[in-house]
């Protein structure tokens, strides 16, 4: 199905003034996702770096700061779909985690960690009751944390969450070339907080990433340098607020608001940088991208 062109928004001068440098001009692209207010959000349990049960969490900031990023995804004209949390399942708010959507077909999740596990059967129950042909998994694998569609390639993560069967199944599954990479870092142990994709187009012209390569090995690096040559190479300090756990159309990208530096980097390329404070759900281990997953129909 094709995908709608968004009407134009004004153009902020920094993306005005990125066009008059040369930038490549961008266009932005209605999308469909599936988000989850976390009524019932909090830490207790740790089950990655970020997690301290030990910290008091705010429920009503993080649902002040959810809403904000659902109503940002709104005003720029996306459809978002919504999916109940169920009490006892704090992390259900980072829906990416839920599952791997393209063409109406939604990959199931088997996450790793026990306290998730519950996660799985709920989202697919989501998918099956709002028309997507489901696929139970096979193999460990924490949907599109671990999953990202770059034009018609998708990139895979392993190391700490997803096992390297569902990369296999995946590919067969979507009949895609599927590029694993291995992350080394235990802060970045989703795809998802070390990559962002940039230009979710439907091929390969003009597909492009940013990354952060410290979260990976030497030779996932390599095989990013070569696929990627073009990529926005992100600074430590702007990946540690998880700056890239990002969501773009295509023109506007929505990330971290204390991810100044990689703000300036979009802005030169001629995107338009929209920064959100999740700093309460960021708490669990999230950020933009962890509670937004695209359903791709």
């Amino acid at each position: 199905m094709s995908t709608p062109i968004l009407n134009e928004a004004p153009e902020a001068p920094e993306a005005a003034a990125a066009a008059a440098a040369g930038a490549t001009p961008r266009t932005a692209t209605r999308r469909r996702y599936l988000m989850c207010r976390p009524e019932h959000f909090t830490v207790a349990y740790r089950i990655n770096p970020w997690m301290d049960p030990a910290l008091p969490t705010d429920t009503d900031r993080a649902v002040a700061q959810w809403q904000t990023l659902y109503d940002t995804y709104r005003e720029l004209g996306h459809d978002v779909e919504l999916v109940d949390q169920i009490e006892g399942l704090p992390d259900m708010v980072y829906t990416a985690n839920g599952g791997f959507v393209i063409d109406n077909t939604a990959y199931g999740a088997s996450f790793t960690h026990a306290q998730r596990q519950p996660e799985g059967p709920a989202f697919m129950d989501w998918f099956r009751e709002n028309g997507f042909d489901v696929v139970e998994p096979q193999n460990v694998n924490e949907g599109e944390g671990d999953f990202l569609l770059v034009g018609s390639r998708i990139l895979a993560g392993t190391g700490f969450r997803s096992a390297t069967g569902s990369h296999e199944e995946v590919a067969a599954l979507f009949g895609r070339e599927v590029v694993s990479l291995t992350l080394v870092n235990p802060n970045f142990y989703h795809l998802d907080t070390a990559v962002s994709v940039l230009d979710p187009v439907t091929d390969d012209a003009g597909a492009n990433i940013a990354y952060l390569p410290s979260a990976f090995d030497a030779e996932s690096r390599a095989t990013l340098e070569r696929l990627y040559p073009d990529a926005i190479i992100v600074s430590e300090e702007d990946g540690s607020v998880l700056g890239l756990n990002s969501i773009s159309d295509g023109l506007n990208v929505v990330i971290a608001s204390r991810a100044t530096g990689f703000e300036r980097q979009l802005r030169e390329r001629g995107y338009n940088p929209i920064g959100v404070d999740l700093s309460e759900l960021l708490r669990g281990g999230g950020g933009v991208k962890c509670c937004t997953l695209e359903l791709r129909s």
